[in-house]
């Protein structure tokens, strides 16, 4: 399909449009996803088929990813302007890099290999992004769907990549449909009636299977009776700045007028304690004393709240520690979750770290970069934290401790499952980014980690939403933004494992393998092929 350059342009940008209109709380209509790629497939055969250099492959897919990152998180800008740009441009140049890469090795290849490279190297690109130092997954295509649970009940089987998978395959589908130049009428379903139904067949059955799995599945009656609180404490003019002993009184009172007799576990938000203390003596904590105070009164409950605290070290004890002036030891601080009971405190760290807040990223390798770091109230520079995923038992019980960005690693959550949790359980702080897409999208996220391990949800927010979601990926109960409140839920709990719980992405990995050794191949060792075939023929062709 041959095409001008204002017409490359438009379309590349309409891909991008696309893209955003079907992202969660970006416009919402996630079936637009399944033609999303359709325009930027068509430029990118277009340039191919024309033979210009590839390098317009680049600045179209460019055009298309900043729109799509720019138009679907442009409320990172309320929490750090510097770093929604900084964002905006790397996470587009990495997108862009990956279909470059596609286009480059589907030059080496036959078409008839064009969707494997396509799922190959995009989904590779997603696994990869989980896993590096500026990991960012949040626009992983799966997520798409986070808004309609009951169209992706298959994800307990492949986990949120297989969302992403599935619409490159459609997308690509579509694609050739269109690039096989059809019109309308006869002729139209007569040449290319079974590639139309190869396209209805692979939209279609997952959907039906995923009503029919949303439908007919039950919850084992296991219930366990929650509350989560929602103080609405404004993070940038109240949170950091008021008395820090008012501010748990205060949600420990919104906690007494809600609970019963029966409720088990009372969740607060992430950093409620916001004085940070000496983990070697919790007990020294003003905060702590009166959570204990009030899990004396009210026992069995069990309280689980976030909480700013650090911890000394004779040695370096890794790459956040640092070493305090003229003393021979090291301070370590942490964005942590804490179990408490009558007797007992359990400190978990929190291990996904945001970029850029929490976590310096290459640090190790480059330490004045700590300088940079951004300050979202409490410590700036990189936070130390858990290096496996770990697990919170009390009331004969065990649950996950979530802490904000972690619930976006399905893998991550899969894991703790995979280690006996029987409940989820995410505590956040998305006041941050005000009144904006970015805190409904990350409470939606979390119906794809439920039904990814088919375990309850209960979701503690500062400023919105908290919620609680059921096993199907429902949000069966949530409050509003900016508006202090608590909720009470029966959860059930629930100790089978999905097959995603059980193998996680082990394929996605895989996969990215693949797609490093197929850019390998194409871009270094195929070129090197060619030119010592060339020497060789020059050779032959000119004998000494």
């Amino acid at each position: 399909m041959l095409l001008s350059k204002k017409y490359r342009f438009l379309l590349s940008a309409l891909s991008g449009v696309l893209l955003v209109v079907s992202f969660p709380f970006s416009g919402s209509v996630s079936f637009l996803s399944f033609i999303s790629w359709v325009p930027l497939l068509v430029v990118e055969d277009s340039i191919l088929t024309r033979n210009y250099r590839s390098g317009k492959v680049f600045i179209h897919a460019y055009l298309t990813f900043f729109i799509y990152n720019v138009g679907t998180t442009w409320w990172i800008y309320f929490a750090s302007p510097g770093g929604a740009y900084f964002a905006f441009i790397l996470n587009s140049l990495l997108m862009a890099l990956t279909f470059y890469f596609y286009h480059l090795t589907r030059k080496k290849f036959n078409a008839k290999w064009s969707l494997i490279l396509l799922v190959v190297f995009w989904v590779g690109f997603e696994y990869l992004h989980h896993q590096w130092e500026l990991s960012w997954p949040w626009l992983t295509l799966g997520n798409i769907f986070s808004r309609n649970p009951e169209l992706v009940q298959w994800y307990e089987y492949t986990g949120v990549m297989g969302g992403s998978i599935w619409i490159l395959v459609i997308n690509y589908l579509v694609y050739q449909v269109v690039s096989n130049g059809i019109n309308v009428g006869k002729v139209y379903f007569k040449n290319h009636s079974r590639q139309i139904f190869l396209v209805l067949i692979i939209a279609v059955v997952p959907v039906l299977f995923s009503l029919f799995r949303f439908s007919l599945y039950k919850e084992k009656v296991n219930p366990v009776e929650v509350v989560v609180v929602q103080p609405n404490i404004d993070p940038y003019n109240e949170k950091f700045m008021s008395n820090p002993e008012n501010q748990i009184k205060s949600m420990l009172e919104i906690a007494q007028n809600h609970r019963t007799s029966k409720t088990k576990f009372v969740l607060f938000p992430e950093t409620a304690i916001v004085n940070a203390f000496d983990e070697k003596y919790v007990d020294s904590s003003k905060s702590i004393t009166l959570i204990r105070e009030f899990v004396k009164v009210n026992f069995p409950v069990h309280i689980f709240i976030g909480a700013s605290t650090y911890a000394f070290f004779n040695n370096k004890n890794s790459i956040a520690s640092r070493e305090i002036p003229n003393s021979n030891q090291y301070i370590e601080f942490y964005n942590s979750s804490i179990g408490i009971d009558s007797l007992n405190s359990q400190i978990i760290h929190k291990s996904k770290l945001v970029p850029g807040v929490e976590k310096i990223p290459f640090s190790k390798w480059l330490p004045f970069l700590e300088k940079l770091s951004i300050e979202n109230g409490g410590t700036s520079g990189t936070l130390g934290q858990e290096k496996t995923p770990r697990i919170i038992s009390a009331n004969s019980l065990r649950y996950a401790p979530i802490v904000c960005y972690e619930s976006i690693y399905g893998e991550f959550i899969a894991t703790q499952v995979k280690n006996g949790a029987e409940l989820l359980f995410i505590i956040t702080n998305d006041g941050w980014w005000r009144n904006t897409p970015g805190y409904q999208q990350h409470n939606s996220f979390a119906s794809l980690r439920a039904i990814e391990t088919r375990r309850s949800i209960a979701r503690s927010a500062n400023t919105g939403i908290s919620s609680f979601i059921n096993q199907k990926g429902e949000v069966v109960k949530q409050t509003k933004w900016w508006q202090g409140d608590a909720l009470i839920f029966d959860l059930n709990k629930n100790n089978e494992r999905t097959i995603y719980t059980l193998f996680g992405d082990n394929v996605y990995r895989l996969i990215s393998f693949l797609a490093i050794f197929l850019t390998i191949l194409s871009l270094v060792i195929l070129p090197i092929l060619q030119l010592i075939k060339i020497k060789k023929g020059h050779q032959i062709d000119n004998p000494s």
